[in-house]
């Protein structure tokens, strides 16, 4: 993988606006256009920054108006991300997730036939996706090498704090001829270019990098992945734009929310950055 030097001066100064209040820089990598948060939180606290129930992904939470619409817009996405998928892969798809959440996305897969695993390391969560007769491992290092046709990771990359081995585990862990999908916030998108600091998608110290799309191919292309195509999550900019509207004037702004998820939906038609993108790699044999 390419090293990853960083400025020593931020570019933004953000919030955590869902545990601590605390502020955290973000830098530019010197040759990448990726973006770091500063300081990173340590192994033993970074799980203290999701103990929260605002942080809904590791619930099924449907409590409050952003909640409700979380989940609305995770069940509409998940049979356009399956979908996605069949379109590259046919048959009886074995399938891993890496932070599979509380098991939506599996037990979608796993109604299709496909033959479904899944990591989380977050023991609520899988918790509740056993529940659901979807059961998870902690980790991925129990899993044989090369045994996957297909690996995802939805909104998972930006949490991780040793990219090049997670990037190594990912390749070792798919078949010479699967399908790896990535998706992750765009900080070049046109609502993340609006609302600056306050985007909600950089969600500080939860998501450690930011991508733009050429860092992402920069990146899995130096460590053995070709990108094949990539796809807007058009449902995103929405959700992100309202959430973002509060953060940055302290009310739920609906319609100015939506205008700009909107308008940013609009100008990535042309210029392809989403607000969240989806990213589809195969091995570069």
């Amino acid at each position: 993988m390419l090293p990853l030097k960083f400025s020593e001066q931020p570019v933004l100064v953000c919030k955590d606006h869902t545990v601590s209040g605390e502020f955290f820089e973000l830098r530019k990598a010197k040759d990448l256009d990726l973006l770091a948060t500063f300081p990173q939180p340590n192994l033993e606290r970074l799980p203290d920054y999701y103990k929260s129930e605002s942080y809904i992904s590791h619930t099924d939470s449907k409590r409050g108006f952003f909640d409700k619409i979380y989940q609305q817009v995770k069940n509409l996405m998940l049979s356009r991300k399956l979908n996605w998928i069949a379109q590259e892969k046919t048959g009886k798809v074995k399938i891993l997730d890496v932070g599979a959440g509380t098991g939506n996305f599996l037990l979608a897969a796993k109604k299709r036939g496909w033959k479904v695993f899944g990591a989380e390391p977050n023991s609520g969560a899988r918790a509740l996706a056993s529940k659901k007769g979807v059961e998870l491992e902690e980790e991925t290092r129990e899993f044989s090498s090369g045994s996957f046709d297909v690996i995802t990771m939805w909104h998972v990359l930006e949490h991780v704090p040793n990219l090049e081995e997670q990037i190594e585990e990912l390749y070792r862990l798919l078949k010479p001829d699967g399908l790896l999908v990535i998706a992750v916030p765009n900080f070049k998108s046109d609502d993340a270019q609006k609302y600056k600091e306050h985007w909600a998608a950089y969600d500080v110290p939860r998501h450690l990098y930011h991508f733009s799309p050429s860092a992402i191919e920069k990146i899995f292309n130096s460590s053995g992945f070709l990108l094949t195509s990539q796809k807007g999550l058009f449902f995103d900019s929405f959700y992100v734009s309202l959430l973002s509207e509060k953060y940055a004037s302290g009310t739920s702004n609906v319609l100015k929310a939506v205008w700009k998820g909107a308008i940013s939906n609009f100008k990535a038609k042309s210029s392809g950055n989403y607000s969240s993108v989806a990213y589809f790699f195969r091995k570069n044999n």
